[in-house]
């Protein structure tokens, strides 16, 4: 997933949901939290092609 990608997704939520994100993204302990969930986890090998 490149920066462009990222800015599109950013732009397509909504104001709440864009304040909620930049919450969890600025606090380090809610970011490895929400990282280390099994959705999470699941979401990343399939960006990253590491499902197959």
């Amino acid at each position: 997933m490149d920066k462009n990608s990222v800015d599109k997704l950013f732009q397509s939520l909504s104001p709440e949901q864009r304040k909620k994100v930049e919450s969890i993204l600025s606090d380090k302990s809610q970011t490895e939290k929400l990282l280390s969930s099994p959705q999470a986890q699941a979401l990343l090998k399939k960006l990253t092609g590491e499902n197959k």
